[in-house]
């Protein structure tokens, strides 16, 4: 977000952020950098949500991943500074390695709201405009900069949106959301799904029918949408209009309000917003990330049961900024990106199939009038108004002068002494790691891999929650098992990403994502099932990944995963590399990699190679039953990096035991730089970090 204030920054995977903390500089190609002008205005009744999916979907669609994306142009003097961070923070989805701001008179004006001096305000704009670094297009001295790549956005065209229902950049018109949602349902029915509204009752919400396309979770959510002032108050606005309505959110939406910073809660209340929010079931429910990165908490067991055993299709709105396959809720298929004002709407509607300029939200409770979304809609000026009399510089400087002492419960926390952290063994949220178990003082030659099989066949845009999952997940998964067997019970499980610090849960579910496709199986004649499944070829029967990939340890086979485009996409999750190294897999050959992960590969010694440009396993002919062979990869004992390796795919005949075809090919070698192949050459970054304190 700090790219909305003009700070050059960005993300960088967890493997690379543990070693910088040891001093490691961290190595890049010098990126090219695509000059985004923006024109215009924001119009009447659009958000800033609107405005980031709109320059997500046309960034994905030009190609940016590895490259600075840099706002400049009239239309940026009309963005307000929340507005900028909304878009910067959207650098992941847009594949940039980050998204900047110039630095004008709205940066001084945050500043200054945010409870920073006059002097250090003074100093920015002395120091912006000594080094050419202010971006006001109307100041005397201003001069275009010269970009790599050009691209522009009138932001009067921009129109209301939603995105989905898997990938952020699948921007719908909200105009057009319902005639896309009925088109889109039918891919995520089988034939087990009942067509037919089914009834269900609970004590907790009384009778109701749930159907395919009922939104299941509506949640303002996650840091992007819900610190920026704009939407939030447009958010509390159009609950204020709704309840004087009489309008309610359908009794089988789950709701909820998780705010990225302290202050919202603050302006909310000031503006007394927050308690029309709370009589639409938008109560406050903790600071920071929730519904987004999977931790809605369940449905009602009623509605969840409903869901499952008539195979519903229900889906989540939400304010956040991912909502890829299997990430919000494992009764959820289809997931949507939209405002915070567009969630309360949704939830009213209680439905994707809905038609916001046609149908009513309902009636009023008084008069019996219909009620449409656009009765209801904020207007810009009253949302301003609200913001500038309920947003103040004393709430950033009250609630953040003590952000890093925590309250009481933080600070009884029992912390061990000594230098060292105290391991526990039976613990099963924080085990010792084994990735420097048997290290060396010195590295191994690096060597070719010889007999490796397919773990994994993938296709396009397979994200870091696809590899490495964060939610909730089963008692029938290996993690879940895993777990009953050191007599955690179910209700206990909490999550993946509440149990990173455990191995031991981590690796049995990478890949292990309901909604992940392994075409391998299709390949060998089996059914593809959703989840973490594979076909084992040491026993010649499907399996999960974690159990083949115990069969394959025992064998001696090394494993690669063949993928399509945008592999790796979404969440900087170290553990979709570090999960991918335990399973055993030496190599990954996709058709494109996004930088965090391809990085985060390479930290863990794992060998990102791409096809040859235009082609895929299909286009190769590789269906994943071959065996590999990876010769040339010892060329960087040499201390050069290859530029390909040469690709050995054998077929096997029908009885498995002669070679009916051969298929070869150069895969482009994806070590980008010296640094990163000093990395592979010890194993990872943090054996070659470690070697180098050894020293």
């Amino acid at each position: 977000m700090v790219g909305g204030l003009g700070v050059l920054g960005w993300g960088v995977g967890g493997i690379e952020a543990e070693a910088a903390m040891l001093g490691q500089p961290i190595s890049m190609l010098v990126p090219r950098v695509v000059g985004f002008k923006l024109t215009g205005s924001i119009p009447e009744g659009v958000t800033a949500t609107d405005v980031v999916l709109t320059i997500t979907q046309m960034l994905r669609e030009h190609g940016v991943v590895g490259k600075f994306v840099e706002f400049y142009g009239d239309g940026v003097s009309s963005v307000p500074l929340a507005n900028r961070a909304t878009i910067g923070n959207m650098s992941p989805e847009f594949g940039s390695t980050c998204g900047i701001f110039p630095i004008d008179q709205v940066t001084l004006d945050y500043l200054r709201l945010t409870g920073r001096s006059d002097e250090q305000v003074a100093l920015v704009e002395a120091y912006a405009k000594a080094n050419r670094l202010w971006g006001d297009t109307s100041d005397p001295d201003y001069v275009e900069p010269e970009y790599s790549e050009y691209m522009e956005l009138d932001l009067s065209t921009v129109v209301p949106s939603i995105a989905g229902p898997k990938r952020p950049q699948d921007r719908i018109r909200l105009d057009e959301a319902k005639a896309t949602f009925e088109k889109t349902l039918p891919d995520y029915e089988t034939s087990k799904t009942n067509q037919n509204p089914v009834p269900v009752h609970t004590d907790f919400r009384g009778d109701f029918e749930i159907t395919n396309g009922d939104v299941a979770i509506a949640s303002i959510t996650s840091c992007t949408n819900t610190s920026n002032p704009s939407v939030m108050i447009a958010a509390g606005l159009l609950a204020r209009a709704a309840r004087e309505h009489g309008l309610k959110p359908k009794p089988w939406v789950k709701t909820s309000l998780a705010p990225g910073s302290q202050v919202v809660a603050d302006y909310l209340k000031k503006a007394g917003l927050q308690e029309d929010l709370d009589a639409l079931g938008y109560e406050l429910v903790g600071f920071g990330c929730t519904t987004c990165i999977g931790n809605s908490g369940p449905l009602l067991p009623e509605t969840s049961k409903a869901v499952n055993d008539n195979d519903l299709t229900v889906v989540s709105v939400l304010s956040g900024n991912r909502n890829f396959e299997g990430r919000i809720s494992p009764d959820v298929k289809m997931n949507y990106l939209a405002s915070p004002p567009l969630v309360i709407a949704y939830a009213i509607a209680g439905t994707l199939d809905f038609d916001f300029e046609t149908q009513p939200l309902g009636t009023d409770a008084k008069t019996g009038r219909e009620i449409f979304l656009r009765d209801i809609w904020p207007s810009n000026e009253e949302v301003a108004k609200v913001v500038s009399s309920s947003v103040n510089r004393e709430m950033f400087v009250r609630d953040y002068a003590d952000v890093f002492e925590g309250d009481e419960r933080w600070k009884s926390l029992d912390v061990p002494k000594g230098e060292r952290f105290a391991w526990d063994p039976d613990s099963t949220y924080v085990r010792k790691q084994i990735f420097f178990d048997g290290m060396s003082a010195k590295p191994q030659p690096v060597e070719d891999v010889r007999g490796a099989r397919v773990l994994a066949l993938l296709g396009d845009s397979v994200t870091t929650d696809h590899i490495s999952p964060a939610g909730a997940f089963p008692a029938t998964s290996p993690a879940g098992k895993y777990l009953l067997e050191h007599g955690i019970q179910p209700k206990d499980f909490n999550s993946y990403g509440s149990r990173r610090g455990n191995h031991e849960v981590m690796v049995r579910g990478t890949f292990g994502n309901i909604r992940l496709r392994n075409q391998l199986l299709a390949s060998v004649g089996e059914e593809v099932r959703p989840g973490g499944f594979t076909y084992d070829f040491v026993t010649g029967k499907p399996s999960t990944i974690f159990d083949a990939s115990l069969d394959y340890r025992e064998a001696g086979t090394p494993l690669v995963v063949l993928a399509g485009s945008e592999y790796g996409t979404g969440s900087s999750r170290d553990w979709a590399a570090k999960g991918t190294l335990m399973l055993g897999v030496k190599v990954v050959i996709a058709r494109s990699f996004e930088r965090i992960h391809r990085s985060n590969l390479i930290g863990m010694g794992v060998l990102p190679l791409q096809f040859p440009e235009g082609q895929s396993a299909e286009s190769l002919g590789l269906d994943g039953t071959e065996t590999y062979d990876f010769q040339g990869i010892d060329a960087l004992n040499d201390g050069a990096i290859p530029d390909t390796v040469h690709v050995v795919a054998t077929k096997p005949s029908a009885d498995g035991r002669l070679v009916s075809k051969v298929i070869e090919f150069d895969a482009k070698v994806r070590i980008d730089t010296p640094g990163e192949a000093e990395y592979y050459r010890n194993g990872g970054i943090l054996q070659y970090v470690l070697r180098r304190l050894m020293k």
